[in-house]
């Protein structure tokens, strides 16, 4: 005897075959649905983001394609080979595919199944059992027995348990292609950030070499001074500390430029040395003349993938609790046998010897220790984690327009403030080499000079490229990188 007591009611009345199929077929057409509908939920967001300007509408043909706006060729090629080629999202089609499979086997639940059956068995019966003495009592002797034929079972979806298996592998198919999207807008959002790193670093690297050969000439300055007994011994060393100095940023930078080279070249789906000739050629950090326009608040629930896929893994959740909800009542079916059976193998093929069976059945759990009831409660709690994961979510992508928005505006006033700041201590280093070299004033001002300019050269070149940085987070934060209209299941069959 089992640990939890089961009882079960079967009907298999011939002679009521013909109502029974009949008033089973109806109540599968006006059977009801057991569980909660989803519904979306509702979030109330703010009209317009703080601190911005009048709201202007989203330009969804920008967003689409957005890193086309930094007009660099070199940038445009490295994403086109990632959406190509990029192994995350080769994983992600796989994940698309296998959420199809899913839901197609949720389907064919829906209908009947038919299996093809034959065997063959070697039998005795006992004496008196079933008539299958002689006269005298003895047992028939030993005879074979071989079998072939049909056997068919329909589950009647009369409580909507095949129904919201269906909702919720459909919804969970939706959710696999969002993640898609996402890890699309993700993808080009990494290939653009580790580009622009790249630039920045080569940028940096130009800086430090003008600015090494700056300090060389005035270090050959002072020596030729020191041996013409014009200058003291210290200056030369103050030259030769402040040149070493700048040299020794030069190794660090050159690990940033190559290791942007190798993260892209995983980004795009090959070996971190196959871009090495291509991206070692300097390049200049792109331009961009127009930010994108962050339209309202709101339109983050269509456009963020993220937010849609959340969206999606709710509605699945949802029709799970349907699922567990109609195990608690009654299961209708109908089952049906067809043999041919016969004792000489030469014989199966005859029709007489045809056996079948055939009739409508009901399964109902009468006492689960409250294992059902139990299950049910379990998926409303994971129906609850995931509106508050989705809700999360939508704050999120608010949070990351607003620090976006907010970091590129001040980070442009940061830049703006350093290209004054570099121009002037340009401007200073040519007055003081002119003073240093009349005698009318001394060489740590000249130092001085030197080492703000190659500091304030090097905050710009890092600034300017922090500009692209958060130009490219706003762009993922509003979603862009894929086409919202054409997000049809077909497109990824």
């Amino acid at each position: 005897m089992s640990k939890y007591s089961r009882f079960s009611v079967s009907l298999s009345l011939r002679s009521f075959c013909g109502p029974a199929v009949a008033g089973l077929a109806l109540l599968a057409v006006v059977g009801c649905t057991v569980g909660p509908d989803y519904e979306r939920p509702e979030m109330e967001l703010p009209q317009q983001w703080s601190g911005t300007a009048p709201v202007e509408p989203v330009d969804a043909a920008a967003l689409e394609q957005w890193w086309t706006a930094f007009e660099d060729p070199v940038l445009t090629e490295l994403i086109a080979r990632a959406d190509e080629d990029s192994l995350d999202l080769q994983a992600a089609l796989a994940r698309i595919e296998q959420s199809r499979a899913q839901r197609a086997y949720a389907a064919g639940e829906q209908w009947p199944a038919v299996d093809a059956t034959s065997g063959y068995s070697r039998n005795r019966l006992g004496a008196g059992l079933f008539g299958s003495s002689d006269t005298a009592g003895a047992a028939i002797g030993d005879f074979d027995l071989y079998t072939t034929g049909l056997d068919a079972a329909w589950e009647i979806d009369l409580f909507g348990r095949l129904r919201r298996s269906v909702e919720a592998a459909e919804a969970t198919l939706e959710q696999s292609i969002e993640d898609y999207h996402d890890v699309r807008l993700s993808l080009c959002a990494e290939v653009a950030r580790n580009y622009i790193e790249l630039r920045t670093a080569q940028a940096r690297l130009r800086y430090a070499a003008a600015n090494v050969d700056i300090q060389r000439k005035m270090l050959e300055l002072t020596q030729n001074r020191y041996a013409a007994e014009i200058a003291p011994e210290l200056d030369v060393a103050q030259a030769q500390l402040i040149l070493a100095n700048t040299e020794s940023e030069i190794p660090s930078l050159r690990i940033a430029e190559t290791a942007a080279i190798n993260r892209l070249a995983v980004l795009v789906g090959t070996t971190p040395h196959t871009l090495r000739a291509q991206l070692l050629e300097p390049g200049t950090l792109p331009e961009i003349q127009t930010p994108p326009r962050a339209g309202l608040p709101a339109e983050l629930l269509r456009r963020r993938p993220d937010i849609r896929s959340a969206e999606r893994a709710l509605a699945a959740q949802t029709a799970r609790i349907g699922l567990a909800e109609a195990q608690r009542y009654p299961s209708f079916s109908l089952r049906g046998t067809l043999d041919i059976q016969a004792t000489e193998f030469s014989d199966v093929g005859r029709w007489s010897n045809r056996a079948f069976s055939f009739g409508p059945g009901l399964r109902w759990n009468l006492f689960d220790g409250n294992r059902l009831r139990s299950l049910v409660a379990v998926e409303e709690a994971r129906t609850k984690q995931l509106v508050a994961a989705y809700e999360a979510t939508v704050l999120r992508a608010v949070e990351e327009v607003e620090n976006a928005l907010v970091g590129l505006v001040q980070e442009q006033q940061r830049a703006a403030a350093l290209r004054r700041s570099v121009q002037a201590a340009r401007d200073s280093l040519e007055k003081v080499e002119t003073l240093y070299l009349s005698g009318l004033t001394n060489f740590q001002n000249v130092l001085d000079v030197q080492r703000s300019l190659s500091q304030q050269e090097d905050r710009l070149a890092v600034s300017e490229g922090l500009i692209l940085q958060q130009v490219i987070a706003l762009y993922k934060a509003l979603g862009g990188g894929w086409d919202v209209q054409n997000n049809q299941q077909e497109s990824f069959q």
